[in-house]
């Protein structure tokens, strides 16, 4: 029986390693979102990025975090802003009287 195979401590371990892989998935995604729309690299730079995170994914994910973590930052403010210019017109839009 499974139950009875499994301690606490083997649940313990199992969960934290679930957690520290969903953490590792979740890191993964934001960075290459990142490169995809960041506009100050060009498409070689991009390539680049994406090639060393792919062949060396735990080098690669840490050393862009060290080289560009702020840049990421800058990006994610930019794309909020973005965002609430968005959301600001439509609300403007949408509460103007049909016609007026």
């Amino acid at each position: 029986m499974l139950s009875s195979e499994f301690g606490t401590g083997q649940v313990f371990w199992s969960l934290l390693w679930l957690f520290l892989f969903v953490i590792w998935v979740w890191l993964v995604i934001v960075v290459f979102g990142d490169i995809r729309h960041s506009r100050d690299l060009s498409g070689w730079g991009k390539g680049l990025w994406c090639g060393l995170i792919i062949a060396l994914p735990y080098l690669g994910v840490f050393i862009y975090l060290i080289a560009r973590g702020t840049g990421m930052r800058r990006h994610a403010g930019l794309q909020s802003r973005e965002q609430d210019k968005l959301m600001q017109r439509y609300l403007d839009d949408a509460a103007r009287p049909p016609g007026g």
